[in-house]
């Protein structure tokens, strides 16, 4: 009897791993059947479940909702009348009996599947979509009401519109970006008796792929099959095309210079030694090309690009900034062409020795009455003689004024005019009929 209630504990309890058993590499299939991904509250839907077995053998089947074990273990399961209690993820394994005991597929990725208790719903693909493709959204209401006007709806904001007797309720985004990427909702609105209704869904989201996704290169210099004193180079990349892909092909760099020939694998072993490591895929049919990050390895050293400032300052000779070793002063250029400098100016401190700069612009003969900081002159003795090197110093300054512009930002994306009344989704069942629906209106 102890025997006999163990065991029916055991199979009350809800356990989402099924007992050990021979696991076998291939991986059980959960698919829609029948209805959608996101379907009203009192609809139903199917799901199956398929082994891909070349061997065709016998299977049964074991259902999970979530961590849960379903009762079913046919081949089908369907959600019969759904409430909003059965919205969750879905999977489902297959086992069959063998002289060596049970043996058991591998789970199923999930189908993910929403109840919603509202009268709006955004139907929209449940996988991702790839740039360049055209979206296809459909605004459903519940009884299918004639529309009068659909709003789609972007993070809140209105991106399409349409108006008028037998609306469409499908919108079509054509040549997708990754700009496109978010959570989408609708709006709907309709007559009845004389009232007009206006409903919104809750949101979809809506995920835009990459074909060719950014690589990203991995260095990796310890395992059993890197030789030593090498490194094997491994580039990661997402290819998101459709079934057949074209082939891709693999380059590897080194300070950019390449690594010998296209490969049509992911990764190549060369010499450990320093330097930029970086990685390139291309897809010749599709016209795709895509470099990863460079990444360093060991110590890496690279030449001094930067250009030494030069640091003037009045009455002073110009003096180098050298990033590695100590300031040292420059003898003035071309010091044989100085020409001997009248007296110090009352107006100028004395200077204790002329700066050499670039020409400066035509000076004027009045006195100015104060010196600019970014100016000094220096006046010869003989008015006559001309210098052979300008004695005006310059010091180039850029300012600019940064104007600030506002704009103001129209909102009243989708707000209905008149009496259309908002209807919350998602929080309740179908109440039944029009009659009943607890909806603002307004006298037509």
């Amino acid at each position: 009897m102890d025997t006999v209630i163990s065991l029916l504990v055991l199979f009350t309890l809800p356990q989402f791993v099924v007992p050990q058993g021979y696991v076998t590499s291939f991986r059980a299939v959960a698919e829609m059947v029948t209805g959608n991904s996101r379907i009203f509250s009192g609809e139903s839907i199917r799901l199956r479940c398929s082994i891909p077995d070349d061997h065709r053998s016998t299977w049964s089947y074991l259902w999970f909702k979530e961590s849960e074990q379903l009762p079913q273990r046919g081949e089908h399961l369907v959600l019969w009348k759904a409430h909003i209690k059965d919205s969750g993820k879905f999977y489902c394994k297959g086992v069959r009996d063998t002289a060596v005991g049970n043996t058991y597929t591998l789970l199923s990725l999930p189908v993910d599947i929403n109840v919603d208790g509202g009268w709006a719903i955004l139907k929209a693909p449940s996988h991702p979509v790839l740039v360049g493709d055209t979206l296809k959204v459909t605004c459903l209401v519940r009884a299918t009401p004639e529309l009068r006007q659909v709003i789609l709806y972007k993070d809140g904001i209105e991106v399409m519109r349409r108006d008028g007797d037998k609306t469409d309720p499908n919108f079509f985004l054509t040549n997708l970006t990754p700009k496109d990427e978010g959570m989408y909702s609708c709006r709907a609105s309709w007559n009845v008796q004389r009232r007009t209704l206006s409903v919104i869904s809750s949101n979809t989201p809506v995920q835009v792929l990459e074909v060719l996704s950014q690589p990203v290169l991995e260095i990796v210099t310890t395992g059993e099959l890197i030789p030593e004193n090498k490194m094997k180079l491994v580039c990661h990349v997402q290819y998101n095309a459709p079934a057949p892909a074209p082939p891709r092909s693999y380059y590897f760099y080194k300070n950019g210079n390449r690594l010998g020939t296209a490969k049509s694998d992911n990764s190549d072993v060369v010499k450990q030694s320093p330097g930029r490591y970086s990685c390139k895929v291309k897809v010749p049919l599709l016209g795709l090309l895509r470099w990863s990050e460079p990444k360093s390895f060991g110590q890496v050293t690279e030449p001094q690009t930067r250009t030494p400032q030069i640091l003037v300052a009045r009455g002073t000779s110009p003096r180098s900034t050298d990033p590695i070793g100590p300031q040292t002063t420059k003898p003035p250029i071309h010091p044989t062409t100085l020409r001997p400098l009248a007296p110090s100016i009352p107006s100028l401190p004395p200077a204790a020795e002329p700066t050499i700069t670039w020409p400066s612009p035509p000076q004027t003969t009045e006195t100015p009455a104060s010196i600019q900081s970014t100016e000094v002159s220096i006046q010869l003795s003989d008015p006559t003689l001309k210098p052979s090197i300008p004695a005006t110093v310059h010091e180039s300054e850029e300012s600019g004024d940064m104007s600030g512009g506002s704009g103001d930002m129209s909102g009243g994306s989708g707000d209905m005019s008149g009496g259309s009344g908002d209807m919350s989704g998602g929080s309740g069942d179908w109440p039944g009929d029009f009659d009943n629906m607890s909806l603002n209106s307004t006298s037509i």
